[in-house]
């Protein structure tokens, strides 16, 4: 569901904390989100982010650090350009329309001062964030929409910015209670309203709750009722008679739609590293049945001994043809012979001793190249499933490694800039003094088991699945200690969502590392297993709630 005018009415008072303030650095998180970094005399440091996709428009206040693509896109350049050092003067919703105006004393190509306006029109698909100027033009637009796409509203720049028609609908501020049908839905008879908040508002006044008290409540909420990622709003949704998740208004609209777009942003940063893991993949899986063909052919190599045998014993009594029989030797069954009649028996029978003698040497060739593609399979199966969980910096370390393995080519950017590696990004919690190190992908792996630990620490892995390393750092380990880092390494993996998980650990100095595999593949002497339900709600508070940054 796409904000209503009412949600957004609410957003828009919270957001008005960030009014004096002048904006900083402007990056942006994806192609259709943008971080501005404000500074307000009263609220301190603010970060407001305004996102424009189709799916997950929505503008909220985000309480924490986010990583940020290196490039930034045109659109915020240009922002830069114009509203870098700017004040903001003002926040407003236009009417109860799905639109917020951001006033901004910016400034033009020569540094004057210029009153400009940032539209954030967060309707749906039709998503979009428009800078005017003062005499109402575009300077420029997030998405640029052309005439022939929209005949009645041209979003480009240089044209006259003006708004969304509007129906004629009461304003919920202004409603009687006799001007509502409650046989009709409020969508078409008061502004601001989505199918869903009418829903609710009208199953609450059949319950005998007025309309102006339910405007009360939502006018004052500051909290976020979240069913699903179609169902939420600032008042609980009873008419859906089941329970949902309370948020903090802005921690809510941040948490909306986490994942979807945590795996968008990682796409459009390292789109190139996803593709290369597939595409890899793909090829290897294709290459395996060709081999275990060919293998299955190379073991049908004592037929062509047989010929030659055959052929050279009985050379002088036969008569060259297409297809000579013979008696093998050691079955008694008649064996028939091709011949190539362009040679004569001799030339033949050498032929296939050759051919015997090139397929006795394939065959362990061919053995070894099955190993090897099943390994590689194995190796891109592991970085897909380190990618469905990993942050745009753990991305950034698998492009490393294809790099490093010469499945990608370093970028300009890369070969322009080389600089110190540093250690990888791994998880690190400390938990009752006690830390704990999680890696996500086979750097910070290698980094933890063979780098950073020490022989007495102990050591996790989820059994027969691909998964994280663990390392547990205590002078005293406690059952908790164990079953917190036994829940790590099944969440960072493939086990994640099944029951019983288990999850073998041992000492450090219980590890062998495999001589010429992969990156991060060790053996065990010895180890116990404890069998794990991953409580993924628990393990994501752990995170929250203990990890050293």
């Amino acid at each position: 569901m796409a904000l209503d005018g009412l949600l957004i009415h609410t957003i828009t008072e919270k957001l008005r904390v960030v009014v004096g303030g002048k904006i900083g650095k402007i990056q942006n998180l994806s192609d259709e989100e943008i971080l501005f970094h404000i500074h307000t005399p009263k609220n301190g440091n603010q970060r407001l982010v305004i996102n424009v996709h189709s799916n997950t428009n929505r503008i909220y206040i985000h309480d924490h650090s986010i990583n940020v693509p290196p490039n930034p896109t045109n659109f915020v350049m240009f922002l830069r350009k114009y509203c870098s050092q700017g004040i903001i003067t003002k926040i407003e919703q236009i009417g109860f329309d799905r639109i917020i105006k951001i006033g901004i004393k910016g400034h033009n190509e020569l540094g004057d001062t210029k009153n400009l306006n940032l539209y954030a029109e967060l309707m749906g698909k039709y998503a979009n964030l428009v800078l005017v100027n003062e005499e109402d033009r575009i300077m420029d637009v997030l998405k640029r929409i052309p005439v022939f796409e929209n005949s009645k509203r041209l979003i480009h720049p240089g044209a006259l910015y003006v708004l969304p028609p509007k129906d004629d609908r009461l304003l919920p501020t202004d409603v009687q209670i006799d001007q509502i049908d409650l046989d009709v839905p409020l969508t078409k008879q008061v502004e601001g309203f989505s199918p869903l908040i009418s829903r609710e508002v009208l199953y609450r006044m059949h319950e005998g709750q007025s309309f102006s008290s339910i405007m009360d409540e939502i006018f004052s909420s500051n909290n976020l009722f979240v069913y699903d990622e179609k169902s939420f709003h600032c008042i609980p949704l009873l008419h859906l008679h089941k329970e949902g998740k309370q948020y903090e208004l802005m921690d809510g609209l941040d948490h909306l739609y986490e994942l979807n777009e945590f795996k968008t942003r990682i796409r459009e940063q390292c789109g190139d590293v996803f593709k290369t893991v597939a595409k890899e993949k793909k090829k290897h899986e294709k290459k395996l049945p060709k081999l275990e063909a060919s293998l299955e052919e190379a073991m049908d190599l004592e037929k062509f001994r047989t010929y030659g045998e055959l052929l050279f014993a009985y050379m002088y009594d036969l008569k060259k043809e297409e297809t000579i029989e013979l008696e093998d030797f050691e079955t008694g069954n008649l064996v028939k012979i091709p011949i190539d009649m362009r040679y004569d028996l001799k030339t033949n029978a050498n032929k296939y001793y050759q051919k015997y003698h090139k397929l006795k040497r394939s065959v362990d060739m061919i053995t070894e190249q099955i190993r090897q593609c099943k390994e590689d399979i194995a190796y891109f199966t592991q970085l897909q499933e380190q990618l469905e969980h990993c942050t745009p910096a753990d991305a950034l370390e698998i492009r490393e490694e294809l790099i490093k393995n010469r499945y990608l080519l370093p970028g300009k950017e890369q070969k322009a800039r080389k600089k110190k590696s540093k250690n990888p990004h791994v998880l690190h919690l400390r938990i009752d003094g006690a830390d704990i190190y999680a890696g996500k992908n086979n750097l910070q792996n290698n980094f933890i088991t063979h780098h950073l630990s020490r022989k007495n620490d102990l050591w996790f892995h989820v059994k027969d699945y691909h998964g994280s390393h663990v390392l547990l750092k205590s002078s005293e380990v406690n059952e908790k200690l164990i079953r917190i880092c036994a829940q790590l390494a099944a969440y960072f993996s493939k086990g994640k969502q099944s029951s019983s998980v288990p999850v073998d650990y041992t000492q450090i100095s219980q590890l062998k590392k495999v001589p010429g595999s992969k990156m991060g593949l060790v053996t065990m002497k010895s180890y116990k297993t404890i069998y794990i339900d991953p409580d993924i709600e628990q393990i994501e508070s752990w995170i929250k709630q203990y990890e050293i940054k």
